[in-house]
């Protein structure tokens, strides 16, 4: 019997997928409207036998709270980005991609003449009873979402086809006629348009029901969709492969223990589970370098920092012992881009793990931040009892950035930051401490 096996690009985006919907709150939003109607094809997108287009995934970003500019979203783009390439290089990848590109510019023109369609209606003299202009309203909000994501979708095949070595015809732009809309709030915000009604036994039409090559076409009469598994009944971000690739690891057997005996179980097996992801991680890694796919091997060592922290000395020590220290430093370079709650808390974890060189080099490669932002770290190094890496984080800012920084730096928290500053630029030099007592005098901060 044959086993398939998802490529490894697409297993870590679907790891990463699943880590964000975690962080989407139950019983609503866009993940709720895509899981009622679509079960089947969510499913598919969780298993990895097909990916989530990304005007999707951006819908669910926008579920978390999460920036479509900010670092999850970046670093998931990357992901996706590798994924799909791994998934269309199957055989007959070529083909279903223009298939589907082909289904989806139906869709996109069956939306723009809907929009027009509607608009007119709307427009129409007499004009439509509140009801009708209610209910025309809402078919419009929808259908300017289908367009845009109809849109959206047909871009994204195109570049993928290209991406292939095809030279695949430009995407077309939206009419100028029926530009598409914001796409609107999700059901249940204050301003989502009311719940769509579809019609009994039809299944809803739309791009944003399309995760299939079959689905932009209305296919009649379809059987009640199997449930699709609820938020909680996801996998963990902890499950990983297991047997003789991943070094034999095993599944660690539950067990109920109380008191010392249930903590020392708990932190044995958090230590075995640490193990374990890093041993995959580097494997995975290793694949990924040996086969000259070096972007995707960066985004897969930079979604170590999406997972609990805790792991990371096990992923150092295992890279270490894989000849791999240099992504270990580059994985540090991209922590002190973190935001400041997350690179103290990474600063923490590796002193705690007794990794102060590389808590020092995190914390010298993080000064370069605005002020306010450096501010922020000190703060939440702090609150977490790291006083030391506190006090090497100001350090290495009065060592390396300019006394007029140090002042602006001071200015966020003059009590706490000003006696810290003078007390870190006097462990380097007198100079250094004479220089900054003049800039605090300047800014006016010299008496606090």
């Amino acid at each position: 019997m044959t086993v398939y096996q998802l490529p490894v690009q697409v297993a870590t985006f679907r790891h990463w997928l699943t880590e964000l919907v975690r962080r989407v709150p139950s019983g609503g939003g866009w993940y709720g409207v895509f899981a009622e109607r679509d079960p089947d094809g969510l499913r598919a997108c969780f298993d990895g036998t097909e990916i989530l287009p990304w005007d999707i995934v951006e819908s669910l970003l926008q579920d978390a709270g999460e920036p479509g500019g900010g670092p999850l979203a970046l670093r998931g783009r990357a992901l996706y980005t590798a994924a799909t390439g791994a998934h269309d290089r199957r055989p007959g990848g070529a083909e279903a991609l223009a298939e589907r590109r082909e289904l989806m510019e139906r869709e996109r023109r069956y939306a723009a003449s809907r929009v027009r369609a509607l608009a007119d209606r709307l427009g129409a003299t007499p004009a439509p009873g509140p009801d009708d202009m209610a209910r025309l309203e809402h078919d419009l909000a929808w259908t300017r979402d289908d367009h845009a994501r109809a849109t959206a979708r047909v871009t994204d095949l195109t570049t993928r086809l290209a991406r292939l070595g095809g030279d695949p015809p430009a995407a077309p732009p939206a009419p100028a006629t029926s530009p598409p809309a914001a796409t609107p709030a999700p059901p249940g915000s204050p301003s989502a348009p009311p719940a769509r009604a579809t019609r009994a036994g039809r299944r809803p039409r739309g791009a944003r029901y399309a995760w299939l090559d079959d689905v932009a076409e209305d296919q009649g009469p379809a059987p009640a969709p199997a449930p699709v598994p609820a938020l909680s009944a996801l996998p963990t971000g902890g499950a990983t492969p297991t047997g003789a690739r991943f070094g034999g690891a095993q599944p660690a057997e539950p067990a109920v223990r109380g008191g010392a005996e249930g903590a020392a179980h708990t932190a044995a097996t958090d230590s075995a589970e640490a193990t374990r992801a890093a041993a995959n991680a580097v494997y995975a890694l290793q694949r990924l370098r040996a086969q000259g796919r070096s972007g995707e091997a960066h985004a897969l060592l930079c979604e170590a920092l999406g997972e609990p922290l805790s792991r990371l000395p096990a992923l150092a020590e295992e890279l270490r012992r894989a000849g791999l220290a240099a992504d270990w430093s580059v994985l540090l370079w991209e922590a002190a881009s973190l935001p400041p709650a997350r690179l103290a808390a990474v600063a923490g974890v590796l002193a705690d793990a007794g990794r102060a060189a590389d808590c020092e080099q995190l914390l010298r490669q993080g000064v370069a931040r605005p002020a306010e932002e450096l501010a922020g770290a000190c703060a939440a190094l702090r609150a977490e009892g790291h006083h030391g890496e506190a006090r090497a984080l100001l350090t290495a800012f009065v060592r390396v950035r300019a006394p007029e920084d140090a002042a602006r730096l001071a200015a966020e928290d003059p009590r706490e930051l000003v006696p810290q500053l003078v007390e870190a630029a006097r462990a380097v030099s007198a100079s250094r401490e004479g220089d900054l007592l003049h800039a605090l005098r300047v800014a006016g901060l010299a008496g606090t």
